[in-house]
């Protein structure tokens, strides 16, 4: 089978790609590809498991599904590529960061140093149609990402941070034993305020990966986003 993965997750997922479900998808996703503007571009879509892999992974940050305008998804929940104005959610994730650890905002929102640190930043929907916001929900992509969750989850050692809603919904595939759990409201604007701010989810994750007898994450982005 053609290789989708270039680590380890290909073995991990290998029986979700050879699923009757991920072949249904692969091939709504040629035509959704052929016939509009989807998000991230195809080369993309498994940039999370391919920058953070598996044996690697420290902390998973759950998103929904990817930001539907242009130029902004690269296959990271919450990161968009240098040059693109930081979106307001993740405004609010650098706000709190600098509440919680002091670390001033940078002017950019590119992840990747923290991806590369062991942060897989995973969408559970890796894919959406341009400016159509959940348009690849219930299309197969929650079934492949849910096998991830599980498989880190019996791995064991690692700290989900969990925000809002359909983050938490999530709870129940993972071991609450041999991995930590930090949930809170969603990021966004419009639910910011109601306990995301004041959440202290790095500080938290950080001394979570302390008592599974992991190494810290450097949560200080670097001022200036290359591009490799």
């Amino acid at each position: 089978m053609k290789v989708l993965i270039h680590n380890d997750w290909q073995e991990v997922l290998e029986k979700q790609f050879a699923a009757p479900y991920y072949g249904q998808l692969h091939e709504f996703l040629k035509v959704e590809y052929a016939h509009h503007t989807i998000y991230p571009e195809m080369h993309h879509i498994f940039q999370a498991f391919e920058w953070t892999p598996f044996s690697q992974v420290k902390v998973v940050i759950l998103g929904q599904d990817p930001y539907h305008n242009p130029h902004q998804a690269h296959g990271l929940s919450f990161s968009v590529l240098p040059g693109v104005p930081v979106p307001p959610s993740l405004q609010n994730i650098y706000k709190e960061l600098q509440a919680d650890l002091g670390y001033p905002p940078v002017h950019h929102g590119y992840l990747k140093s923290w991806a590369q640190q062991g942060v897989l930043l995973l969408n559970s929907v890796l894919t959406v149609r341009a400016g159509d916001a959940f348009s690849h929900a219930g299309k197969g992509w929650e079934t492949l990402t849910d096998a991830a969750i599980k498989a880190l989850s019996a791995r064991g050692g690692v700290v989900f941070i969990l925000w809002g809603n359909a983050a938490k919904k999530k709870i129940p595939l993972i071991d609450k034993e041999r991995n930590r759990i930090i949930a809170s409201a969603h990021p966004s604007p419009l639910s910011a305020s109601r306990g995301f701010f004041g959440s202290r989810p790095f500080s938290r994750a950080n001394a979570a990966l302390a008592e599974l007898g992991e190494s810290p994450i450097n949560w200080q982005l670097p001022e200036k986003a290359d591009v490799d």
